[in-house]
């Protein structure tokens, strides 16, 4: 039987997890998928991890590598090209989808064509334990956005022709470390739309000051993509004045920053 799923994993330094995410992969409820990983360059056996998948499920596992490290977009966009199923799911190399992800997934896009991509809620872990579980609007409008990404990309799948047409993910410096929000953007913009199921199908690793390491680097890409999605997607022009929002969160001392956190 042909593969309907293709998970695109791009796989970095992550020889500590990858098993363990692999595994919950091979534990799906859904089994016609297939996985195309790379490599992008890691320093520790995360390849040699990889390839032992491939030898002992040869049927399930692609890996493809990158001599040097060229960043997650253009990885992805590696695996997108050797994907010839109707769906393509993610999946991170230090994360979990939970047994009945892909069944639920594939069934929702089967089921309601008016859709061109499919995410969920999720657990966020780290080496405690699970410490929290997000929530999700189920049909994100333009005004969602504002927020910030509001579709989780570990957990997507999409149809491919829809991701193929739009050339994949956007391989650019401003889009660093907000590729899935870029993404999001660029989809709506060519009329394409998205829903989030509300059960946590998925489970990511986190750490729980993550938000507040984010690089000042970042904020700017994703004030960047806020301004250039918002342009893009043709709405009120009032829309963009909120891609300032990432620059002055950026400027805030931590400890501000944490405190207003807990407020909201």
């Amino acid at each position: 039987m042909e593969p309907k799923i293709s998970v695109l994993m791009g796989i970095y330094n992550c020889a500590d997890t990858l098993e363990k995410s692999l595994d919950s992969l091979l534990n799906q409820t859904y089994q016609n998928f297939v996985v195309i990983m790379c490599d992008d360059g890691s320093k520790d056996n995360t390849y040699e991890v990889a390839r032992n998948y491939v030898d002992r499920y040869p049927e399930k596992f692609i890996l493809l590598k990158n001599e040097k490290n060229m960043g997650l977009t253009y990885t992805l966009n590696k695996c997108l090209d050797k994907a010839e199923t109707k769906y393509v799911a993610r999946q991170d190399g230090d994360d979990i989808s939970y047994p009945d992800r892909f069944q639920k997934e594939y069934d929702f896009l089967e089921t309601h064509s008016e859709y061109s991509f499919v995410s969920c809620a999720m657990d966020y872990a780290d080496e405690q334990g699970i410490w929290n579980t997000g929530t999700v609007i189920n049909e994100p409008e333009m005004k969602n956005f504002i927020f910030g990404s509001p579709f989780c990309h570990g957990p997507s799948m999409t149809r491919t022709d829809v991701l193929k047409s739009i050339n994949g993910y956007r391989d650019i410096d401003n889009t660093r470390g907000v590729e899935d929000y870029d993404l999001w953007f660029r989809l709506y913009a060519a009329g394409y739309r998205g829903y989030n199921l509300s059960e946590a199908l998925y489970q990511m690793f986190d750490g729980r000051d993550a938000q507040s390491r984010r690089t000042f680097k970042r904020r700017q890409n994703e004030a960047w993509v806020m301004y250039n999605g918002f342009k893009d997607c043709k709405v009120n022009p009032l829309f963009r004045l909120f891609a300032l929002k990432p620059i002055i969160v950026g400027l805030l001392p931590n400890k501000i920053y944490k405190i207003l956190r807990k407020t909201h």
